[in-house]
C-alpha cells in the first residue's frame, strides 16, 4: 500500500472503489472494508494489467504502476542480488538503550499494525457523544410531558373546576353558604344526635370502638322544635326575601318602570342587597334588642337560636355584611 498505484486507490471514495471493483471483475468484495478493498483491487489490477490497462478510466492507476517497480520486478531483483550475511548482535544491542530508541520502536510497531486489527477496531461500537445523549433525554422528557398533559386534559378536572367556579362566583351562593352555617349550628341544639350503635374495635386494623350517631327524629313531634325552626325560617329567610322582592332596585333600574316588566322575565326577582340589609335589621331587632312583636316571638326560641348560631347573632350580622358587600361588588362589575 505504499506504492503510487495504491496511493491512487487510497484517494478514491468507497463508492468509487466499488464501481472499479465491479468494472474490473473483482469477486466477493461486498463485505470488504475500504482498506481491504484497496488491497484487493491493487493485487487484482496488477495481476490483470495486460487486460485492464486498455481501459481509459484506469490509466491513472497503471501510469503509477509503470512509475513504480512491480512486485515481480522487485522479487527478481531480490533474487539476483546476493543476500548479505546476517550478523548476530548481542542482546544488549537489540534492547533499546534510551527513551528515544523506545519511542522509535513503538512507532515501528504502530506502523506495522496489521490490517485485520484496523478492521476489528472499526467494528467495535463506540459510546454515544454527550450531544446524542442530551437529545435522547430531551425527546423522552417531551414524551413524558405530553403524556401528562394529555392525561390532565382528558381527566376533565379543568372543566369541572371551571364549572364549580362559575357556580360559586355569585351572590346567591355566598348567601346560601351563610344559611347553611346557621342550619348546621341549629342542628346541634335543636335537632341533636343520639347514639344508635357502636362499631366494635378491630385489633387487625388497630381501630377503637366507634359510636354511630343519628339525628333524634322524635324531636320533630315536639312543639319546641317547630317554634324554634319557624322563628329562624321567618327571620333569616322568609321576611328578608319578602322585602327584597318588593324593594327590588335593580329591577326598576333595568326596565325603567315596574309595569313594563310584567310581561318580561325578571333576571333578578330578588334584590340581594335588600335581602342582606333587611336580614341584618331583623336579626338586630329580634336577637339584640329583644323585640317580641306583641308575644308572637317566643323568648325560649330566641335564646336557643342565639346559642345555636355560630358566633351568636353577631355571626349572622357578619354574614349579612359579607353578602351586602358582595352584591354591591357584583352590581359594579355588571355596569
Amino acid at each position: 500500500m505504499s506504492s503510487g498505484a495504491s496511493t491512487w486507490l487510497h484517494g478514491q471514495r468507497k463508492v468509487e472503489l466499488l464501481a472499479i471493483a465491479d468494472k474490473v471483475g473483482l469477486k466477493d468484495y461486498d463485505s470488504l472494508k475500504k482498506p481491504e478493498l484497496e488491497a484487493a483491487l491493487d493485487d487484482h489490477m496488477r495481476a490483470n494489467q495486460t487486460a485492464l490497462s486498455k481501459d481509459s478510466s484506469l490509466q491513472a492507476f497503471f501510469k503509477r504502476v509503470g512509475a513504480s517497480p512491480s512486485k515481480k520486478d522487485v522479487a527478481n531483483t531480490e533474487s539476483k542480488t546476493p543476500r548479505p550475511r546476517r550478523s548476530i548482535k548481542a542482546k544488549e544491542d537489540l534492547e533499546p538503550t534510551d527513551a528515544s530508541d523506545l519511542e522509535t520502536s513503538n512507532k515501528a510497531l504502530v506502523t506495522r499494525t496489521p490490517r485485520t486489527s484496523i478492521s476489528f477496531a472499526s467494528n467495535v461500537p463506540l459510546p454515544p457523544s454527550p450531544a446524542v445523549v442530551a437529545n435522547q433525554i430531551d425527546r423522552q422528557t417531551a414524551k413524558v410531558r405530553s403524556s401528562i398533559q394529555n392525561l390532565w386534559t382528558n381527566s376533565g378536572i379543568v372543566e369541572s373546576s371551571d364549572e364549580l367556579r362559575d357556580r360559586l362566583s355569585n351572590t346567591t351562593t355566598i348567601e346560601s353558604i351563610g344559611i347553611f352555617l346557621e342550619l348546621y349550628g341549629m342542628q346541634r341544639d335543636v335537632l341533636p344526635l343520639k347514639y344508635l350503635a357502636f362499631l366494635p374495635a378491630s385489633k387487625i386494623l388497630g381501630t377503637p370502638e366507634i359510636p354511630l350517631k343519628v339525628p333524634d327524629l322524635f324531636v320533630l313531634l315536639s312543639s319546641d322544635f317547630w317554634l324554634t325552626f319557624s322563628l329562624w325560617l321567618a327571620t333569616s329567610v322568609l321576611m328578608p326575601m319578602t322585602f327584597s322582592y318588593f324593594f327590588n332596585l335593580p329591577l326598576k333600574a333595568k326596565h325603567g318602570h315596574v309595569k313594563h316588566a310584567k310581561n318580561e322575565q325578571a333576571s333578578t326577582p330578588y334584590d340581594p342587597l335588600t335581602f342582606n340589609i333587611s336580614k341584618a335589621l331583623i336579626t338586630w331587632l329580634v336577637y339584640a334588642k329583644g323585640i317580641r312583636a306583641g308575644g308572637w316571638v317566643n323568648g325560649e326560641s330566641v335564646a336557643k337560636l342565639e346559642a345555636a348560631f355560630p358566633g351568636g347573632h353577631q355571626g349572622v350580622l357578619i354574614g349579612t355584611s359579607i353578602g351586602a358587600l358582595t352584591s354591591i361588588y357584583e352590581a359594579v362589575l355588571k355596569k
